[in-house]
């Protein structure tokens, strides 16, 4: 029995990276639902006002914009829908802002369509998740005061390198890093 697109719940799946999104769409229609992509915020935006979204799959990070800005927009028009932010830069500020703006799960990339599913019907926190023995590197420890302060002045760059004391190429630079993992 297949089920109609009315039937299926709808998804909306926002990130920059085209190629990506159209793998991930392919997947999760074979998993009975039916998905919107949008390549930014704005069309995201469009796309949710007309055709309200039960679940949402949000990049963090999509061209300069932020993600989480799409997070409030979603949960004022619906706050039933449910979000997962999805990237590739995680850091602990960013996953404590999603996760206080209402997301139900944060993952980072590469994460499968499989995963992605579980975390969107996550409703609850896992006692059992492991408690790392060794504190995170002093790259990471950087890494992790950079995003903070990103996120204090609401992903203004000047103002956070202004904030650093420190130049704001500088800062561009360390941002377009990849993360240390620990």
């Amino acid at each position: 029995m297949t089920l109609s697109d009315s039937d299926k719940p709808r998804l909306l799946l926002v990130d920059d990276d085209e190629t990506f999104c159209k793998v991930l769409k392919t997947a999760l229609e074979k998993r009975n639902f039916e998905v919107l992509v949008a390549n930014n915020v704005k069309t995201g935006c469009l796309l949710a006002e007309h055709n309200t979204p039960e679940y949402a799959v949000i990049d963090l990070r999509i061209g300069h914009e932020s993600g989480l800005e799409l997070v409030k927009t979603l949960l004022n028009l619906d706050n039933n829908t449910q979000i997962v932010i999805l990237t590739g830069f995680a850091s602990i500020a960013t996953a404590v802002e999603s996760i206080k703006l209402g997301a139900v799960h944060y993952l980072t990339k590469p994460a499968n369509a499989d995963e992605i599913v579980g975390a969107l019907h996550k409703n609850e926190g896992d006692t059992s998740v492991a408690i790392s023995d060794s504190p995170l590197s002093v790259k990471r420890l950087e890494w992790e005061h950079l995003q903070k302060v990103l996120m204090q002045h609401e992903g203004n760059i000047s103002a956070a390198a202004r904030a650093l004391n420190m130049h704001r190429r500088t800062l561009q630079r360390k941002l377009e890093k990849k993360p240390v993992r620990e």
